[in-house]
Protein backbone atom coordinates (compact mmCIF):
# COMPACT_ATOMS: atom_id res chain seq x y z
CA UNK A 1 0.00 0.00 0.00
CA UNK A 2 3.10 2.30 0.65
CA UNK A 3 4.44 1.72 -2.44
CA UNK A 4 1.03 2.51 -4.02
CA UNK A 5 0.72 5.98 -2.24
CA UNK A 6 4.35 6.62 -3.06
CA UNK A 7 3.99 5.93 -7.15
CA UNK A 8 1.05 8.13 -6.93
CA UNK A 9 2.88 11.09 -5.35
CA UNK A 10 5.73 10.53 -7.66
CA UNK A 11 2.99 10.45 -10.75
CA UNK A 12 1.66 13.90 -9.33
CA UNK A 13 5.20 15.43 -8.87
CA UNK A 14 6.18 14.46 -12.70
CA UNK A 15 2.61 15.83 -14.02
CA UNK A 16 3.06 18.82 -12.40
CA UNK A 17 6.46 19.53 -13.97
CA UNK A 18 4.24 18.83 -17.47
CA UNK A 19 1.95 21.59 -16.29
CA UNK A 20 4.51 23.65 -15.07
CA UNK A 21 5.99 23.62 -18.94
CA UNK A 22 2.69 23.95 -20.27
CA UNK A 23 2.16 27.12 -18.23
CA UNK A 24 5.54 28.74 -19.45
CA UNK A 25 5.15 28.55 -22.82
CA UNK A 26 4.51 32.53 -24.71
CA UNK A 27 3.00 32.87 -27.98
CA UNK A 28 6.04 34.74 -28.91
CA UNK A 29 8.18 32.97 -30.74
CA UNK A 30 11.18 31.09 -28.24
CA UNK A 31 14.67 30.99 -28.70
CA UNK A 32 16.09 27.08 -30.02
CA UNK A 33 17.69 26.83 -26.39
CA UNK A 34 14.26 27.09 -24.55
CA UNK A 35 12.40 25.08 -27.57
CA UNK A 36 14.65 22.06 -27.03
CA UNK A 37 14.20 22.20 -23.34
CA UNK A 38 10.73 22.01 -23.36
CA UNK A 39 10.86 19.58 -25.58
CA UNK A 40 13.69 17.33 -23.31
CA UNK A 41 11.46 18.03 -20.44
CA UNK A 42 8.41 16.84 -21.60
CA UNK A 43 10.41 13.60 -22.84
CA UNK A 44 11.32 13.38 -19.13
CA UNK A 45 8.04 13.26 -18.26
CA UNK A 46 6.28 11.04 -20.47
CA UNK A 47 9.53 8.30 -19.07
CA UNK A 48 8.72 8.69 -15.76
CA UNK A 49 5.14 8.17 -16.42
CA UNK A 50 5.76 5.00 -18.00
CA UNK A 51 7.82 3.65 -15.48
CA UNK A 52 5.26 4.47 -12.94
CA UNK A 53 2.51 2.48 -14.86
CA UNK A 54 4.92 -0.30 -15.69
CA UNK A 55 5.62 -0.52 -12.05
CA UNK A 56 2.12 0.17 -10.74
CA UNK A 57 1.22 -3.31 -13.36
CA UNK A 58 3.75 -4.92 -11.78
CA UNK A 59 2.53 -4.09 -8.14
CA UNK A 60 -1.05 -5.28 -9.45
CA UNK A 61 0.40 -8.59 -10.64
CA UNK A 62 1.80 -9.32 -7.51
CA UNK A 63 -1.65 -9.51 -5.58
CA UNK A 64 0.04 -12.87 -3.65
CA UNK A 65 -1.80 -15.95 -4.05
CA UNK A 66 -3.02 -17.18 -1.02
CA UNK A 67 -4.15 -20.93 -0.14
CA UNK A 68 -7.42 -22.63 1.89
CA UNK A 69 -8.55 -25.75 2.44
CA UNK A 70 -11.93 -27.27 4.23
CA UNK A 71 -15.35 -28.30 3.29
CA UNK A 72 -18.11 -26.81 1.39
CA UNK A 73 -20.56 -25.26 3.14
CA UNK A 74 -22.59 -23.46 0.14
CA UNK A 75 -21.77 -23.20 -3.72
CA UNK A 76 -23.39 -21.50 -6.50
CA UNK A 77 -22.59 -20.48 -9.94
CA UNK A 78 -20.85 -16.92 -8.58
CA UNK A 79 -19.61 -18.04 -4.95
CA UNK A 80 -18.63 -20.53 -2.72
CA UNK A 81 -18.68 -21.13 1.05
CA UNK A 82 -15.80 -23.08 2.53
CA UNK A 83 -15.38 -24.03 6.43
CA UNK A 84 -11.73 -25.04 7.34
CA UNK A 85 -8.88 -24.51 9.82
CA UNK A 86 -6.40 -21.92 9.46
CA UNK A 87 -3.59 -21.63 12.11
CA UNK A 88 -5.41 -24.10 14.20
CA UNK A 89 -8.51 -22.26 14.50
CA UNK A 90 -11.95 -23.04 12.81
CA UNK A 91 -12.69 -20.89 9.58
CA UNK A 92 -15.17 -19.64 6.98
CA UNK A 93 -14.54 -18.37 3.51
CA UNK A 94 -16.73 -16.94 0.92
CA UNK A 95 -15.02 -16.58 -2.68
CA UNK A 96 -15.77 -15.15 -5.59
CA UNK A 97 -15.67 -16.87 -8.76
CA UNK A 98 -15.29 -15.52 -12.21
CA UNK A 99 -15.29 -16.78 -15.53
CA UNK A 100 -11.61 -16.82 -14.72
CA UNK A 101 -11.56 -19.63 -12.30
CA UNK A 102 -10.12 -22.93 -12.84
CA UNK A 103 -12.67 -25.45 -11.32
CA UNK A 104 -12.31 -28.90 -10.98
CA UNK A 105 -13.90 -31.93 -9.36
CA UNK A 106 -12.69 -35.27 -9.30
CA UNK A 107 -9.67 -34.86 -11.69
CA UNK A 108 -12.50 -33.31 -14.51
CA UNK A 109 -13.06 -30.15 -15.04
CA UNK A 110 -16.30 -28.71 -13.86
CA UNK A 111 -18.42 -25.16 -12.98
CA UNK A 112 -18.83 -23.70 -9.20
CA UNK A 113 -22.13 -24.95 -9.95
CA UNK A 114 -21.18 -28.77 -9.96
CA UNK A 115 -19.50 -28.08 -6.20
CA UNK A 116 -22.02 -29.77 -3.44
CA UNK A 117 -21.79 -29.36 0.38
CA UNK A 118 -19.12 -31.86 2.30
CA UNK A 119 -16.92 -32.02 -0.72
CA UNK A 120 -13.63 -31.49 0.49
CA UNK A 121 -11.88 -28.33 -1.70
CA UNK A 122 -8.72 -27.06 -1.97
CA UNK A 123 -8.89 -23.46 -2.55
CA UNK A 124 -6.19 -20.76 -4.41
CA UNK A 125 -7.48 -17.47 -3.91
CA UNK A 126 -6.35 -13.40 -3.80
CA UNK A 127 -7.80 -10.86 -2.36
CA UNK A 128 -8.28 -7.26 -3.36
CA UNK A 129 -10.45 -4.60 -1.81
CA UNK A 130 -11.31 -7.03 1.03
CA UNK A 131 -13.07 -9.58 -1.68
CA UNK A 132 -11.58 -12.78 -1.95
CA UNK A 133 -11.64 -13.99 -5.54
CA UNK A 134 -10.92 -17.58 -6.17
CA UNK A 135 -8.21 -18.46 -9.19
CA UNK A 136 -8.81 -22.15 -8.52
CA UNK A 137 -11.03 -24.53 -6.96
CA UNK A 138 -9.59 -28.54 -6.49
CA UNK A 139 -12.23 -31.05 -5.45
CA UNK A 140 -12.87 -34.47 -4.07
CA UNK A 141 -16.01 -35.92 -3.70
CA UNK A 142 -17.97 -35.68 -0.29
CA UNK A 143 -17.39 -39.13 1.98
CA UNK A 144 -20.87 -39.51 1.70
CA UNK A 145 -20.91 -40.15 -1.56
CA UNK A 146 -18.13 -42.28 -1.67
CA UNK A 147 -19.88 -44.59 1.15
CA UNK A 148 -23.15 -44.57 -1.00
CA UNK A 149 -21.11 -46.26 -3.86
CA UNK A 150 -20.02 -49.04 -1.61
CA UNK A 151 -23.20 -49.72 -0.04
CA UNK A 152 -24.34 -50.14 -3.76
CA UNK A 153 -21.69 -52.63 -3.80
CA UNK A 154 -22.98 -56.41 -2.43
CA UNK A 155 -19.53 -57.31 -2.34
CA UNK A 156 -18.88 -54.83 0.03
CA UNK A 157 -21.34 -55.39 2.02
CA UNK A 158 -20.71 -57.45 5.34
CA UNK A 159 -23.21 -60.73 6.20
CA UNK A 160 -23.31 -61.90 9.80
CA UNK A 161 -24.23 -65.96 9.62
CA UNK A 162 -24.03 -66.63 12.97
CA UNK A 163 -27.41 -68.47 14.28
Amino acid sequence: MKKLVTLAIAFVFFASFVGAAAAQTTTAPADKKTEKAGEKMDKTADKAEKKIDKTAGKMEKKAAAKNASGTIKSASADSIVVAGKEKGKEMEWTFAVDPKTKVKKAGKGATAGDLKAGDTVQVKYTEEGGKATAQTVTAKQAKAAKMDKKAANPCAAKTDKKQ
